[in-house]
């Protein structure tokens, strides 16, 4: 993805080296909002494995204000069984409070929607939760539609290890 010239002086790029403390502040501020601060127990060590190590899984495209990363969006690629094309999931949407409305929401959800159409890729997907009505009025007006009748389910700590270790 090349740069692209955002207003405000903004650009919107991928992420380089260097990023992850912008990248991590931007996850704080999306867990703070989702009403979750103490959740995050990612690191910028962890980011600059997981987005610059030797076989990088997860990518993030970032929107870059006078130096300092003001908006994310963190994704990686699905693969769909029914269309046999990949996909990617936007793991995490956010721009800082104080960078809204000046379109760099919807310039990094285009930039993925881009790299779906660069690729062959049949799906961009991601989670909204259900009382986040500003986002969910942004997704709509990009034209995003709601999945009726999925919901998400999770396995995590505890009941991940029991089941993980029904194998042993």
């Amino acid at each position: 993805m090349n740069p692209r010239a955002l207003p405000s002086d903004a650009v919107l790029r991928e992420a380089r080296p260097g990023d992850e403390p912008g990248i991590l502040a931007c996850i704080q501020a999306l867990a703070d909002y989702e009403r979750e601060p103490d959740a995050v127990e990612n690191t910028v060590e962890a980011l600059r494995a997981t987005l610059f190590g030797d076989t990088p899984q997860a990518f993030v495209h970032v929107v870059e204000r006078s130096g300092e990363v003001v908006g994310i969006a963190f994704w990686f690629v699905t693969y769909s069984t029914w269309t046999g094309r990949h996909g990617i999931w936007l793991e995490d949407l956010i721009v800082l409070p104080q960078h809204r409305a000046a379109g760099y929401g919807k310039a990094l959800i285009a930039s993925l929607a881009a790299v779906c159409q660069e690729r062959g890729y049949s799906r961009l997907e991601w989670t909204v939760l259900d009382w986040n009505e500003p986002a969910i009025g942004f997704y709509r007006a990009i034209g995003a539609a709601p999945m009726a009748e999925w919901t998400t389910q999770r396995l995590t700590g505890d009941a991940l290890a029991a089941l993980g270790a029904t194998l042993d």
